[in-house]
């Protein structure tokens, strides 16, 4: 079988969802490619293939389809070049690396100039191939931000060209229409500078706004109509010269039209170039502001490091820092990369990457992640990721591919896009010849007007944007709360899931026995007693004495010199500590030792009876205490329940505990399922018969044990202090280390969702409603026929409408605060591919 590849194409030109779904096609007819997802929002196409098809064939196409893909350029360093065949080797390696497009090496500066396709590769990876080959490369340090100088430059250049052209446009509009404001206007025209002159003068003003800001529609419009593919540009392009054609017409022959027909558009064509160059510039100032979330985290990075080399501590760019060094934080500095703290203590912001504002304690031995902030201690840590191997990095590029996917319900929108700007066109053609064959005198003035507000007025691209905007948004938003989607389909998926199942341990639970109950027997001491049971606790590694031991260190006691200590098989222990004689175990221990445990007994029964472990301690022959050990219920678990309900979702429970433990922890909580004494191999079938096929089921898990379930589940949550292989498997990672994480991701996706549909409610409702008031339905009814210019302005609003409803998803809330994470997932995790309302 062929292997699958998978590639990112950043491509130029696409303006309406008619583009996105042209250069879909096109990908498509290529014999190997197997899918193709197109993005207006992110300017990307998101595609996989095998052989024979390739990058380079990938790039013609779209190209020849009028969509050139985006190329980028960097300057790389090269070390260990010595004469010509190092440069010919080094080029050679470059272009022959397909996504390259063209390499330049210079010996005498030891740099090579590399332009490549923006998506398909890195910089990183590019770097990596000159060092495959041979030589050290890094990338070479500039302050250029390519990208966002790119977005900048196109928002200057549209505002330059919408200001140019509205400075010629105002006087065509003003010569025109005041006079039917102002009466004896036209009168005032005619005797200063004459009414043919005035045409004139709208003549040269029009022309030159179509032809000078506005050329762009017609170079991009008309090749397009020409190859059976009308985009949104078309529809510009033939409407505006429609009413162009019509007022040379009628300046310069007026005598081939129909008596008191000669009357010129100059104004509509002008002031419709206008008003869609103002909408394409509120739409890209809107557009930047949608990817505020990723270039939030790409701000994170650090630019420099403090590393510790030699003996000495000099100041470092990023890049050249390497795993293992050791790296020193001042108070109130940036973490530069993934490390463990070898020396230092503080606490560290990890808002940034958690959305848990408390700072998290740092000391020897911890981890820190690369972007989050230091406190007011000084660190020294040891280096153990860096650049795309970073949880930070992982972050930016799970964030990425969920930006850039499509949902479910983004089909419907591709199939009717692929139809809608013929279909206009159509439309706009049975307007002219309706108008023309029963419209009232001067039936071609009507006709040309309704023709042309039916091309301007329609707006394809309100439609491309409805859904990929929300998602850069919601998904942005989302993850600055610390609920990162590796899958942008989860958004809709978690909107339709109905039932939660939940892995009991470490996700209900702390995942580790702790000491949850102390009752002490009147006449002793609660520190002494404790005291006495850890040390002879302390010689076993049994999850259960560690947990006394722990609890015990917690108080602060020490541990005593144990002798005599014996292993009672299947009952307990017994040793000698500073005189005592120590019994620890089981009731059937204390009765076969014919020690009373009077009131002790009922006490140990209760913590039973709440799935708790009870065991019995006895100092020199007397019942000392009953201590109980369980893996306790976080303390978030239980409002984060009531919250899952509140949103009105079935909460299920599946663990490997009997029965009863399993539902008196289900009824602690107001769990509604118990699915009891699961192996961990049976957890898909669990899943399936909780679904019955048909509902909508979300798993949230934590081990490694739970990634087939979460494989299997509609959609897999993973709480971020779990193990790799369950992020790797999961559609949705929490950051945090609580299941109130989950209740914020179902929140988010509730209101994605949300904004989603009423996107696609104007989009749709906007056109549906709109195109038939322009071709003059309302005309035999109110005598209202839609001007052109109004038309115009209507389809500049229509595109900025959704993108900004889209930008209210920037303030959406976490529903719960979660809780900081105990520990942060390592990145070699495969995070990759795949903000109130």
């Amino acid at each position: 079988m062929a292997e699958i590849h998978k590639t990112t194409l950043k491509i130029e030109g696409m303006t309406c969802a008619s583009c996105v779904g042209r250069v879909e096609r096109a990908l498509k007819t290529v014999d190997g490619v197997t899918s193709a997802n197109v993005n207006l929002a992110t300017e990307a196409a998101q595609i996989e293939f095998s052989a024979p098809a390739d990058i380079d064939t990938l790039v013609a196409t779209i190209t020849e389809a009028g969509y050139p893909a985006l190329t980028e350029d960097i300057t790389l360093e090269i070390i260990g070049m010595t004469c010509a065949s190092c440069v010919g080797r080094v080029e050679r390696a470059l272009v022959a690396a397909p996504g390259v497009v063209s390499a330049s090496v210079n010996l005498a500066n030891e740099t090579a100039q590399v332009t490549y396709l923006a998506g398909a590769l890195s910089p990183a990876d590019i770097a990596a191939i000159v060092t495959d080959a041979g030589y050290t490369s890094k990338v070479y340090r500039t302050d250029n931000s390519e990208k966002a100088d790119r977005k900048a430059d196109e928002i200057k250049k549209l505002r330059i060209l919408t200001l140019l052209a509205a400075v010629m446009a105002i006087p065509v509009f003003l010569i025109e229409m005041t006079g039917y404001v102002i009466p004896g206007f036209n009168e005032w025209i005619d005797t200063t500078i004459g009414l043919q002159n005035s045409i004139l003068i709208q003549f040269v003003l029009t022309t030159l706004v179509l032809f000078g800001p506005g050329l762009r529609f017609y170079v991009k419009g008309y090749p397009s109509l020409f190859k059976g593919a009308p985009d949104m540009n078309s529809l510009v392009a033939v409407g505006t010269s429609a009413a162009y054609g019509f007022s040379l017409v009628s300046t310069f022959a007026p005598g081939i039209l129909p008596a008191g027909t000669a009357v010129v558009y100059y104004e509509a064509a002008a002031v419709i170039v206008v008003l869609i160059l103002l909408g394409r510039l509120l739409e890209a100032q809107a557009k930047g502001r949608t990817g505020e979330a990723i270039r939030k985290l790409v701000g994170l990075q650090a630019k420099t490091a403090r590393v510790e080399r030699d003996g000495e501590v000099m100041e470092l760019p990023i890049e050249d820092v390497l795993v293992g060094d050791l790296i020193h934080v001042r108070p109130g500095e940036k973490i530069a990369v993934d490390g463990e703290v070898v020396s230092g203590a503080s606490y560290v912001d990890e808002s940034m990457i958690s959305g848990e504002p408390a700072p998290v304690e740092k000391t020897e031995g911890t981890e820190l992640v690369g972007g989050t902030v230091n406190g007011t201690g000084a660190l020294v840590f040891r280096t153990t990721k860096i650049g795309s191997d970073t949880m930070l990095a992982q972050i930016i590029q799970m964030v990425e591919q969920a930006q850039g996917a499509k949902l479910p319900i983004q089909g419907l929108v591709d199939r009717i896009t692929l139809y809608f700007v013929p279909a206009v066109m159509v439309a706009a053609a049975i307007t002219v010849a309706v108008w023309l064959a029963i419209g009232p005198d001067p039936a071609i003035s009507f006709a040309l007007i309704a023709g042309v507000a039916v091309l301007i007025i329609a707006c394809p691209c309100a439609m491309g944007l409805a859904t990929p905007t929300s998602i850069m948004v919601g998904t942005g938003r989302a993850a600055e709360m610390g609920v990162l989607f590796r899958k942008g389909d989860a958004l809709q998926l978690l909107q339709e899931t109905t039932i939660v199942a939940v892995d009991k341990t470490g996700t209900l639970t702390e995942g580790r026995p702790e000491l949850t109950d102390l009752n002490i027997s009147e006449g002793f001491d609660e520190d002494e007693v404790l005291g006495l049971i850890a040390s002879v606790e302390e010689t076993s590694e049994h999850p259960i004495a560690t947990a006394i031991v722990r609890a015990s260190k917690a108080r602060g006691l020490t541990s005593s010199e144990v002798t005599d200590f014996n292993s009672i098989t299947g009952f307990g222990v017994s040793a000698s500590v500073k005189g005592h004689s120590i019994l620890i175990g089981a009731d059937r221990l204390m009765d076969r030792e014919g020690i009373d445990l009077a009131e002790l007994k009922t006490a140990g029964q209760a913590l039973g009876k709440k799935g708790k472990t009870p065991l019995y301690a006895a100092i020199d022959g007397k019942a000392a205490a009953v201590i109980a050990v369980a893996d306790p219920i976080k303390k978030t678990t239980p409002e984060a329940i009531k919250a899952l309900h509140a949103l009105g979702l079935k909460v299920a429970m599946i663990t490997g505990d009997n029965r009863g433990t399993a539902e008196a922890i289900a009824a602690e909580l107001g769990i509604d399922v118990v699915v009891a004494e699961v192996l961990p191999e049976g957890k898909v079938a669990a899943l399936e018969d909780l679904s019955q096929g048909k509902a909508k089921l979300a798993f949230v898990g934590d081990g490694i044990n739970d990634a087939p379930a979460l494989a299997t589940a509609d959609v897999g949550i993973a709480i971020g202090t779990g193990t790799d292989i369950a992020i790797e498997a999961a559609d949705v990672v929490l950051m945090s280390g609580d299941l109130k994480g989950v209740v914020n991701a179902f929140d988010v996706s509730q209101r994605t969702m949300r904004n989603i549909h009423q996107n696609l409610f104007w989009a749709f409702g906007y056109n549906v409603v709109l195109i038939p008031v322009a071709a003059g339905f309302l005309y035999p009814i109110a005598g209202i026929m839609l001007s052109p210019v109004l038309a115009a302005a209507a389809m500049a609003l229509s595109s900025t409408f959704v993108l900004t409803n889209s930008l209210r998803l920037k303030y959406i809330k976490p529903v719960m605060k979660t809780e900081a994470p105990v520990a942060m997932p390592s990145a070699d995790a495969a995070l990759v591919p795949a903000p109130a309302e």
